[in-house]
């Protein structure tokens, strides 16, 4: 069965997703970024979701760890809890 690991930074607004998008490529940690700026609990673990399966989360997430490249930030990603970067950390098929 396909599961993937993943971690998040979750904001209300897509210019503070796109600003601190832009910080982490620029050298900035995203576990310390997601600790600093994330509105999730996961915020605590540095944005770490641990292992999921696809539809354990919303749609719009699902599609970008279960598709999308290893590796790399991903987002804006817009959910009904607001925007999100994606860093997928590991994913069995």
């Amino acid at each position: 069965m396909t599961k993937a690991s993943a971690s998040h930074i979750l904001v209300e607004a897509e210019q503070e997703c796109l600003d601190i998008k832009k910080q982490i490529e620029d050298g900035a940690d995203f576990s310390e970024m997601a600790k600093e700026h994330s509105q999730c609990p996961s915020s605590t673990q540095g944005g770490a979701l641990g292992e999921f399966s696809p539809g354990q989360m919303v749609k719009e997430f699902d599609e970008v760890v279960f598709s999308a490249e290893l590796g790399k930030v991903h987002g804006p990603v817009k959910t009904q809890f607001g925007y999100h970067l994606i860093d997928i950390t590991s994913r069995t098929d």
